[in-house]
């Protein structure tokens, strides 16, 4: 688990006033980073055109360029000149020692971005768009300094220095940061960092479900109950999943004996709450089969709830949140819907993706005790004000059916007992570690292959 900051620029001046560093020390560091990653990945004489800004975002790539001089063919493409104080010193030393300017990016192995940083705000001149849709379109392998500039260059890979910025996990961001590396600043991250409230999930946090004791029985895994409504399939892979994931029992929770003919031999049916059940799920292909009054006898507030879906836009959620052992999996659609009906928030989809990290904020201030996962390309989980990343999904997991398996692993570890947060976070991986591992073609993953391969996590 990594920590994820809403800025970086108080952890320098730390550096700074605490630890005498310079901010020429910090940027050298920078820029030695770079240069590392550079040599480790590429072979000397490799062309490098590094396109530089007037900031010292810019300034990070002029260093870099004097550190590969000479080992590498690299030129400083200018896309302002250089106006800070450190960009002005860093193209006197690049001066120097005759660092070649450039005005092409043809036939070059790889392209720097270093325009602007994190303090850009606002829109790029007509000419520097016009340059990053260059920069875009080569064939050359695309590194990011510091942040992709304006989050427009498309980087294969983003070398961010000194701690992970919120920022680069929005969804509308995930298509241009690539793969993200954190470069030190001449101390260890340990001295660097400070606590946060924002953590990125790694897959060393996915605690799966262990059976490391011989002497026990089906009832010792918890038995999940889900929920049946109209769409009978949804609760049906919801609950094979559950299995799947070391749930003892399940037992599908519902009014229609048809329903029994199809299910699948290893699930159970049933009218009324197993008073063994450790665990429900409910929401997923819901409908309008119970009424709100049934909903709220079904689901006992001793008992652990997933509640995804349908039952997110329906009024008994306001009571149900009451509670401290939930978890909510909306998709933005649904988050959407259930800030407005909880009066919170009356926005379109598209507000809550450009501010995905505002809204979960708002909602965690306003229910801390509930468990929020909320679905997209980064999900996000909160928990009483901590907030989790998990950036490992993919679009294979754009499919119905995808959240009706995720529902199931959550349940399935709620059942055994896993704390509501526990059961998010180590579900949200091991669902996207799933995707991850899938060989077919990226569009023909379905939830049967996510089953399928839960036994190979």
């Amino acid at each position: 688990m990594q920590n994820i900051y809403e800025e970086v620029a108080s952890l320098d001046k730390r550096c700074y006033d605490n630890f005498h560093l310079t901010e020429d020390i910090l940027m050298e560091h920078a820029a030695n980073g770079m240069a590392s990653f550079i040599r480790e990945k590429f072979p000397l004489s490799s062309t490098v055109v590094i396109v530089v800004g007037s900031g010292n975002n810019g300034a990070d790539g002029i260093a870099l360029a004097r550190l590969l001089h000479k080992d590498y063919h690299v030129s400083l493409l200018y896309a302002k000149a250089p106006k800070s104080p450190m960009a002005q010193l860093q193209h006197k030393r690049s001066l120097a020692i005759d660092v070649a300017n450039s005005s092409s990016l043809d036939n070059c192995d790889v392209i720097v971005d270093a325009i602007v940083g994190t303090g850009f705000s606002g829109t790029f001149s007509h000419n520097i768009e016009t340059l990053l849709h260059a920069m875009n379109k080569s064939d050359a392998y695309k590194i990011a300094c510091d942040v992709p500039s304006g989050y427009v260059f498309k980087a294969d890979t983003t070398l961010t220095m000194g701690g992970l910025k919120k920022a680069m996990f929005l969804d509308r961001h995930k298509d241009v940061v690539g793969d993200i590396k954190v470069l030190d600043l001449g101390v260890a991250r340990t001295i660097y960092e400070l606590p946060t409230s924002w953590h990125l999930l790694d897959l060393d946090d996915m605690q799966l479900p262990t059976r490391n004791t011989q002497d026990t029985h089906k009832g010792s895994f918890g038995h999940l109950a889900v929920i049946s409504g109209e769409k009978t399939g949804a609760s049906i892979l919801c609950s094979l999943a559950a299995l799947h994931f070391g749930s003892g029992l399940v037992t599908l929770v519902g009014f229609d004996n048809e329903k029994t003919l199809h299910l699948p031999y290893s699930l159970m049916y049933a009218h009324t709450l197993p008073k063994n059940t450790t665990a429900i799920a409910c929401g997923m292909g819901l409908g309008e089969n119970f009424t709100q009054k049934e909903l709220l006898a079904l689901l006992p507030s001793t008992t652990p709830l997933i509640l995804d879906a349908d039952i997110l836009s329906n009024s008994c959620i306001v009571e149900l949140l009451k509670r401290n052992n939930i978890v909510l999996t909306p998709h933005p659609k649904e988050f959407v819907t259930l800030l407005q009906l909880l009066g919170l928030a009356d926005i379109s989809v598209e507000t809550l993706q450009n501010e995905r990290f505002k809204y979960v904020e708002m909602f965690a201030h306003h229910y801390p005790d509930v468990t929020l996962l909320l679905k997209g390309a980064n999900v996000i989980i909160t928990h009483h004000g901590q907030f989790y990343i998990n950036p490992h999904g993919n679009a294979k997991l754009a499919k119905g059916g995808s959240g009706d398996v995720l529902a199931g692993l959550i349940g399935a570890l709620l059942a055994q007992n896993y704390t509501p947060l526990q059961a998010a976070i180590t579900a949200s991986l091991a669902h996207t570690q799933l995707a991850n591992d899938y060989t077919g073609a990226d569009f023909s993953l379905t939830p049967e292959d996510l089953i399928a391969g839960i036994g190979k996590l």
